[in-house]
């Protein structure tokens, strides 16, 4: 190392006598210097063992599978929904048809918001954004010819999840389909909403309790479940960096974890269904950094501090989204090779389960073309550039493990700061995860602006008089009022009676300490709707209203 230490320093002053530079100049996307090379000095006592191991061993820095997609590439996903069940079931099937492996639904606003298809608020917003589900009914018509026991299903909802999720339970057993035999992910992730994504119902407490009964009713009846899918996309899109989506999204997954042994679950109870959602963004080897950071931090902590036992709660499993904020409305075909960029990264960093979105995303929702490129964009990954023939292909570059170890050192940072705030939810209701994400957004607004970063087609290599001449999806407004006529029709030939007790039922549960799972589901099979259970749990739980910060 001594030879190795005194060539290096004979090389870098012959390099900035030939062409001086500064590391500042050259950054990450979240702004951290980068050197001009990386060699074994970067790495000098590196541990292989204690910092990499081996693909499916502690801890699990190379990959949380023996081997990895050499035995099975990820799974092809592509978040879809819009206008009614019917329309986004049809999506459903031909994306299935052209190889898509797992399907992951996107609700529309007020349905995300826990409101039904006719309340006041929701005037304007049905099935715009994603798929209106108002009832059991509707979700029946959403899998109507998909055999639940046979696809996988990603629901990316918080606020209202455990309503949701009741309600596809409840569709599977229609179905004929046990719970045992249903696999999949909910989002669930109320931390992250508060923290950047906004879509709330419920203070941090009941909320919190809401998802333990989540994880304890999952434990006990829907194993193969995910009940939980710990989000740092949304972090990522609200304008953090990675390494703030790294730590940010780490912690609120420690929280959930502290939430459900105070309530009494043992670890390897539920941690194993603990899972993961990270952004891919174009800033290629610090995304493949983050990943693998995440995975070996994320390890350490479930069976060092925790006390896991079980080998599966210290595996951190992730889907990925390519960055929908790296997508932009001028020059849209580039999008496809942004895209293309953030997949592989994911790949490389070892995903489970993967979502490329499309070129017209930034514009409106995805046209049947769109999507098809997007997912023939996996497709080709995965069998055409040779990535899966080897675990970890990255794995020993010294940029790359140089860059894993400050990605972990930073974060490690971060989770000092967040304890000593008082934790988590102390650190939203003190406005620390807001600003910080603010300010970061802040500085990467002006790095585009003064052209520190180049973004092609908005800030350099842009076309004078540009038009964009793509389809685009356009919803009827006609959507709306058909929604809010099958709701009638519903709230009319359901057994009203049945609806009324089981509300009561469930206010009765809100204010006592049961599990209310089970009566969340009991109101869904009587065709009670989203918006009456949210309402119901509203009265007893409240409103959560965030605090400004000036």
């Amino acid at each position: 190392m001594d030879d190795l230490k005194k060539a290096y320093e004979e090389w870098q002053k012959k390099y900035q006598e030939k062409c001086p530079d500064k590391d500042e100049d050259f950054v990450t996307i979240s702004g951290e210097p980068i050197k001009s090379l990386y060699t074994p000095l970067d790495l000098e006592g590196h541990n292989y063992l204690e910092k990499l191991g081996f693909p499916g061993e502690y801890p699990f820095t190379r990959g949380i599978h023996y081997n990895m997609y050499r035995g099975k590439v990820w799974t092809f996903r592509q978040f879809s929904g819009f206008a009614t069940a019917k329309e986004t079931n049809e999506r459903y099937k031909m994306l299935l048809a052209k190889g898509q492996t797992g399907l992951s639904v996107a609700f529309d606003m007020p349905t995300i918001m826990g409101y039904d298809s006719d309340h006041p608020r929701a005037e304007g917003e049905v099935g715009r954004c994603g798929v209106a589900i108002d009832s059991l009914a509707d979700m029946e018509e959403l899998f109507d010819g998909i055999p639940l026991d046979k696809v996988s299903t990603s629901m990316t909802i918080n606020g209202p999840a455990a309503v949701l999720w009741a309600m596809y339970i409840a569709c599977a057993e229609k179905q004929g389909v046990p719970s045992e035999k249903l696999s999949g992910t909910i989002q669930n992730d109320i931390l992250k909403e508060y923290i950047a994504q906004k879509s709330w119902i419920f203070p941090p407490e009941p909320s919190m309790r809401i998802i333990t009964d989540i994880f304890a009713y999952g434990a006990k009846h829907v194993p193969r479940w995910n009940t939980i899918s710990i989000s740092g996309y949304h972090i990522r899109e609200a304008g953090a960096t990675a390494v703030q989506e790294l730590a940010f999204t780490l912690a609120d997954g420690f929280a959930y974890v502290e939430a459900g042994i105070k309530a009494g679950l043992d670890v390897d109870e539920f941690a194993p269904r603990l899972s993961f959602f990270f952004n891919s963004h174009m800033d290629f080897f610090e995304e493949i950094a983050k990943f693998r950071a995440a995975r070996r931090i994320w390890a350490r902590r479930m069976k060092e501090k925790y006390g896991a036992k079980n080998p599966r709660s210290w595996l951190l499993r992730f889907h990925t989204q390519t960055a929908g904020c790296s997508l932009t409305a001028q020059q849209p075909e580039n999008n496809i090779v942004r895209t293309a960029f953030e997949a592989l990264a994911a790949v490389l960093g070892g995903t489970q389960s993967l979502h490329t979105n499309s070129m017209d995303e930034v514009l409106a929702l995805p046209t049947e073309k769109a999507v098809t490129i997007a997912l023939r964009t996996q497709q080709i990954i995965a069998h055409e550039t040779g990535v899966i023939n080897t675990i970890d292909p990255l794995g020993g570059s010294y940029y790359v493990e140089a860059l894993t170890d400050k990605m972990e050192e930073e974060a490690e940072k971060y989770f000092k700061k967040i304890e000593e705030l008082g934790g988590v939810i102390e650190a939203i209701n003190k406005g620390f995860f807001q600003q910080e994400i603010a300010d970061a957004a802040y500085r990467y607004q002006q790095a585009v602006e003064r052209k520190k970063r180049i973004i092609v087609g908005v800030n350099e290599y842009v076309e004078e008089d540009e038009k964009i001449d793509i389809p685009i999806l356009k919803i009827d407004p006609e959507v709306e009022e058909r929604q809010k006529r099958k709701l009638k029709s519903l709230r009319a030939t359901r057994d009203n009676e049945k609806v009324e007790i089981a509300l009561r039922e469930l206010k009765d549960a809100a204010r006592g300490t049961d599990n209310l799972m089970p009566y969340i589901l009991n109101a869904v099979r009587v065709y009670a709707t989203e918006g009456e259970i949210i309402q119901s749990l509203k009265e007893v739980f409240g409103e959560y209203k965030e605090k400004p910060i000036f």
